[in-house]
């Protein structure tokens, strides 16, 4: 542990560099396309994750996943049953925020940017089981080709762009799930949002807003700790 350059100290090599640069371009590509076709893959694939992590969590609480939906409209549904609800109605936004944790911290290494890559496929494979609806089952067959192309060209070429589709999808989630409860909680008001329905088991002074808050500042902390700790990585 004692090796381990939690200071920073003599930041930043060509790595470090490149590594913050790539998501500060990575951060202005989204945003200046945030309402474009050409994020939608990413849009679905990050609510994927979304509902992922509301089943999870229903699965590591005793309840019983019945089954998942991504809607085009880059809406989502988990069915759910039992379980630890006041643990299930967060893991949507925060788990969307960990994942891109880990997809960030993922792709400062070959061998872990493989790992992730690998069982990224196998939870698309394994959702294909659980979809609910086409929406759900296409992205999961799509991302599945997509991602075992840029493998094989990542492995039989020079083109070693693996690691920054796995930063990007790490950025996208992280972003997303800031503007995700903004959006939802702040500029429009769902009231069938996750932390309005949490709102009515933990109540709040402030409501949904108040949790949306919350978590929305989780989820930063999670993206300044992911930049963090991948230059202590790189380091």
């Amino acid at each position: 542990m004692s090796n381990i350059n939690w200071e920073l100290k003599n930041c930043c090599d060509r790595d470090q560099k490149v590594f913050i640069a790539t998501i500060g371009i990575f951060t202005v590509v989204i945003l200046a396309l945030w309402r474009t076709v050409l994020l939608t893959p990413f849009k679905l694939i990050t609510v994927f994750l979304h509902e992922t992590s509301h089943a999870l969590a229903c699965k590591l609480t005793c309840g019983d996943v019945e089954g998942m939906e991504v809607h085009a409209n880059e809406g989502g549904v988990t069915k759910t049953r039992g379980g630890i609800y006041w643990i299930i109605l967060p893991a949507g936004y925060l788990g969307s925020s960990f994942w891109g944790m880990i997809f960030i911290l993922a792709s400062t290494n070959s061998l872990t940017t493989r790992i992730a890559a690998g069982l990224f496929i196998l939870a698309l494979f394994i959702v294909l089981f659980i979809a609910h609806n086409w929406t759900l089952r296409s992205l999961c067959i799509g991302f599945i080709l997509f991602l075992a192309v840029i493998w094989v060209c990542q492995e039989l070429t020079k083109f070693k762009i693996l690691r920054y589709v796995i930063l990007f999808i790490g950025v996208m989630n992280s972003l997303f799930s800031v503007y995700d409860i903004y959006d939802d909680l702040i500029s429009r008001r769902v009231n069938s949002s996750d932390a309005e329905k949490f709102a009515e088991i933990c109540p709040c002074p402030c409501g949904g807003v108040g949790w949306g808050v919350i978590w929305g500042f989780i989820s930063f902390i999670f993206l300044c700790a992911s930049i963090y700790l991948g230059l202590v990585i790189l380091s």
